[in-house]
Parts: C-alpha cells; sequence; structure tokens
C-alpha cells in the first residue's frame, strides 16, 4: 500500500479517513496537525512532503462555511483556489498524486439533469467559485490527480445536516425544512472508503470524478428520514426556498451522474438512506 499524508486532518472527512484506515489496517498514513500542514504555507507543505516523502496526498483542507463565503472571500479563496496551488505544487516538486476533494456547488443546478464530470461548472456562490477555482488550480498545476466532487457531506464527525437535525429534533415539536433543493447525501465514511479504492487500485486515470452516496432527495426528505431512523417525534414542514433565505444562493438540482467513478474504480456505491441508518447506528453509541 502507499504511503498517504492527510491535509486537513481535523475536519470531518479527515476523521472519517482517520475511522476507515483504522478499520481496513491501513497503516501507511500520516494525519499532520494543522501547525505542520497549513495549506496557506507552501514552503510547510514542501517541507513536510520531504520528510514523509508519500506516494499519495488526501486535501480535506476546505474552507466550506458556504453563507459566510459571502462575506469571508478572501479566506474563502485563499483556502480554497490559493492552498490548493500551493498543495498541487508541493506534490509536483515531490513526486505526489494528489486526491483533491471538491463540491457538487460547482454546478448552477438549475435544471434536471444527472451531472456529469464534462458538464459546465457554473457556480451560483462564492464558496463554488472558490472550490472550481481551486479545481482549475490543481488541473493546471499537477498532472496526476484525482478530484472527486462529493455532496450533503455528513458523518458522526463534526457539525453536519444529521446531527443539527437531531438536535433541532430532540428540542422542539416542530421544523420547516427546504423542499425545493435536491440532490444527494453523502456519508463521509464512505467517501473516505471510495478514496482509499482508489489509491489502493493503483490507477494512473487521473482527472475529476464524481461520488455521492446513490439515489435523489430533499432537505425535507433528508431529515424526514433522519427524524424517522432515530425514532424522534417531531413534526417536519416542507418549506420553500424563498421561506428562508440565505446569504448564499444554493443549486435547486445538483444531482451527480456517478457511472465514471463506479466504472473506472469497480466502486460499489451504497445507497444513501442505508448509509444514513448506518450513521445513526454510530451516533447512538
Amino acid at each position: 500500500m502507499s504511503k498517504i499524508v492527510v491535509i486537513g486532518a481535523g475536519g470531518q472527512l479527515g476523521q472519517c479517513l482517520r475511522t476507515v484506515a483504522e478499520r481496513r489496517g491501513i497503516s501507511e498514513i500520516v494525519f499532520p496537525i494543522e501547525q505542520e500542514a497549513n495549506i496557506l504555507n507552501e514552503e510547510l507543505l514542501n517541507t513536510l512532503l520531504e520528510k514523509e516523502k508519500p506516494q499519495f496526498v488526501i486535501n480535506c483542507a476546505a474552507y466550506t462555511a458556504v453563507d459566510k463565503a459571502e462575506d469571508e472571500v478572501d479566506l474563502s479563496k485563499a483556502v480554497n483556489e490559493t492552498g490548493a496551488a500551493h498543495l498541487a505544487r508541493a506534490c509536483k516538486a515531490n513526486g505526489v498524486a494528489l486526491v483533491h476533494v471538491s463540491t457538487d456547488f460547482v454546478f448552477e443546478g438549475n435544471e434536471v439533469k444527472l451531472l456529469k464530470e464534462d458538464d459546465v461548472a457554473n457556480p451560483i456562490n462564492v464558496y463554488g467559485v472558490t472550490k472550481l477555482d481551486g479545481e482549475k488550480a490543481v488541473t493546471d498545476i499537477l498532472e496526476a490527480y484525482f478530484i472527486l466532487r462529493t455532496s450533503w457531506l455528513y458523518s458522526e464527525y463534526a457539525n453536519n445536516f444529521v446531527k443539527t437535525m437531531l438536535k433541532l429534533g430532540a428540542e422542539r415539536d416542530e421544523l420547516g425544512v427546504i423542499a425545493d433543493q435536491v440532490g444527494t447525501p453523502t456519508y463521509a465514511i464512505d467517501l473516505a472508503n471510495a478514496i482509499f479504492d482508489i489509491i489502493e487500485s493503483e490507477s494512473k486515470i487521473y482527472g475529476i470524478y464524481h461520488y455521492s452516496n446513490e439515489g435523489v432527495t430533499s432537505w425535507f426528505d433528508f431529515a424526514k428520514a433522519i427524524f424517522d431512523i432515530s425514532k424522534t417525534s417531531v413534526k417536519v414542514n416542507p418549506i420553500p426556498g424563498s421561506a428562508y433565505p440565505t446569504k448564499a444562493r444554493r443549486p435547486a438540482f445538483s444531482v451527480m451522474d456517478k457511472s465514471k467513478i463506479k466504472s473506472t474504480f469497480n466502486i460499489e456505491i451504497p445507497y444513501w438512506r442505508d448509509s444514513l441508518v448506518d450513521c445513526i447506528k454510530q451516533l447512538n453509541k
């Protein structure tokens, strides 16, 4: 197995990669603290890669506060674009392949069709713009990269929609949840498994790939499923996005076509609701 360095190890996906690495018995993997792997410091990244000599770097470091990004444009750009460029250059200098995590928010999401990797990306918020610019930085600098676009990430770690809903469900009798934004929830443990599958395949079929769980749902139906599976009694009302205005616009339909990643790496992708059951089991432990 190749040696791996994980950047952004403290975040949701970083913690899931740690959990999955332990389950799979992957020992040649390093989770540096942010002071050793700050994505905004290219010199530091170079020093880290020279010292660890990995074959792969997984980049989980990202600015993901979608609404806050509308105000913190410079910070979002620094982390998602400049940081990605720093890491890509450090990988190139050290002969390392990069697995870079991106988002369905690079798409406008204004028509009901499965989004393919080569569809035109046209983000409608700052977060999406900076993530797309980060993708471009990686593809301009590096040849050995796998960019994985994912969506609606949740897990037993960090802050996410599932944990927020469980908290609100315990506190309230009634909730309004947006019903006119459609996508696919993705269990970050499943994404972590897919990343290791790609690395273990030793494939050189580099490029952009889409990965989310299977199926399609709205935030409203996702919330209903969370309460159903966790046996939380709370009334959930469907509301239009217009009734809950946010600083950043969201894609109305961002369901991605996963046929490329499935056929290239022979990956089986779980259905979103089955994975949600697994996550809630873990949370109950």
